[in-house]
């Protein structure tokens, strides 16, 4: 605590920020694996697994654009705290007797789960907007990439995080041990992150939420189809391909999603230096629409390679990695441009609606993974994923650009 009262009071608040993210995502990670773990143990379909997500998706679509208006109006140092809130809530919500834990028990709780990570997630996303100057684009990015790859990194061992917690401590222990920490961590919150952070100067009005820039509109229309295209074969029909046709068991599957998930997460973080910013580059509409191309053929290939001569494991698996790289790439970059655009005064509104495309995006990705892969198969999935960045790629070539020197 002395050595964090010593730091400058803006490295000071991102550390918090950063700190509450961290700590959020980690018990985000592990609810979604010992949901998946202890319904499966009571033989569950994947389906019905599945279906316990859905409100989880369905409400992060409105947190997010109701979410950027209650940040603008009270802070935002209070809707990452009301998320925080809520996520202990909702961990608490699955402690009681195993006869309560019906399906609309558990989607009801996830649901309260899905508000919390898009109002922690919003949150923590326009407080970086405030605590850097505008003419330090290149630490904004940064600082943007680090806490973007962070969350992903330790989303990834949040899997790994409740696995172990499961068999140690049973789900109700758990789930009992994940609220106690949180709650320690939500105290700590109410007491040293800053007061009325991100309070807009006039009180925000609720045809607000709706952007009325044109980058903005721009950025989050790609990024519907951007994150549309990583869940069309990735949330359903991938797991589902690898335990069918190669034969994977659920902790070879997991396990692999898992490392995935963290592996993205550190080329996220890498991001600034991969797309130039040692050589004073700054990415701009230009760097998205050329980052998206560069993704569009992956799952094009993919898709070729599978009826192929070659080995699908290779294929499938090799291809799956560069995805990863590219398409964490392209997220990072997005993730810096919203805040770059964003409006100092009331950021939450902009960072708001955009997440609520990004939400979209997933809701679309995940209906359309479980139907297509079931009518048509894997390789469908991914042409549509292909078609998907293109279109993002199309609107990104509009986004404003650099002037040439």
């Amino acid at each position: 605590m002395y050595a964090l009262s010593r730091l400058a009071p803006d490295v000071r608040q991102y550390l918090l920020v950063t700190g509450n993210y961290w700590a959020f995502t980690l018990t985000d990670g592990a609810l979604r694996m010992l949901v998946v773990l202890h319904f499966h143990s009571l033989g569950y379909t994947p389906l019905q697994i599945a279906a316990l997500f859905l409100f989880y998706e369905i409400f992060g679509v409105v947190t997010n654009l109701v979410g950027g208006y209650l940040g603008a109006r009270l802070g935002l140092n209070r809707t990452m705290n009301i998320g925080l809130a809520i996520q202990v809530l909702a961990l608490l919500m699955l402690t009681v007797p195993a006869a309560w834990l019906t399906i609309p028990w558990v989607m009801g709780a996830q649901a309260l789960s899905g508000i919390a990570k898009d109002l922690n997630k919003m949150s923590a996303k326009s407080s970086i907007k405030l605590l850097v100057p505008n003419s330090q684009q290149g630490t904004l990015y940064k600082w943007v990439a680090i806490l973007t790859g962070s969350k992903n990194a330790l989303k990834g061992v949040g899997f790994f995080l409740g696995g172990a917690l499961l068999a140690l401590l049973g789900f109700a222990g758990a789930v009992l041990a994940m609220a106690a920490v949180l709650t320690l961590i939500w105290l700590a919150s109410l007491c040293l992150l800053k007061k009325d952070l991100g309070k807009a100067k006039a009180t925000p009005k609720f045809r607000d939420m709706l952007s009325k820039s044109r980058a903005i509109n721009l950025l989050s229309a790609a990024r519907l189809f951007l994150f549309g295209a990583r869940d069309v074969w990735f949330v359903v029909a991938l797991p589902v391909y690898l335990a069918s046709v190669f034969g994977w068991d659920f902790w070879q599957v997991g396990g692999f999603l898992a490392l995935w998930i963290i592996g993205y997460g550190i080329v996220q973080s890498c991001a600034p230096a991969i797309t130039g910013k040692r050589r004073g580059q700054l990415p701009d509409g230009r760097a998205a629409c050329l980052w998206a191309l560069l993704l569009a053929g992956l799952p094009a290939a993919i898709a070729l390679g599978l009826h192929s001569a070659l080995a699908p494991q290779v294929v499938l698996i090799g291809g799956l990695l560069l995805f990863g790289v590219v398409f964490a790439v392209n997220s990072s970059l997005h993730s810096y441009l919203i805040v770059s655009y964003a409006k100092e005064d009331g950021v939450s509104l902009d960072v708001g609606f955009y997440y609520m495309s990004n939400a979209l995006g997933r809701l679309l990705g995940t209906l359309l993974s479980g139907w297509v892969y079931q009518a048509y198969g894997l390789a469908a999935c991914l042409w549509i994923s292909a078609a998907f960045v293109l279109l993002a790629a199309l609107i990104s070539s509009a986004l404003p650009r650099h002037p040439e020197p």
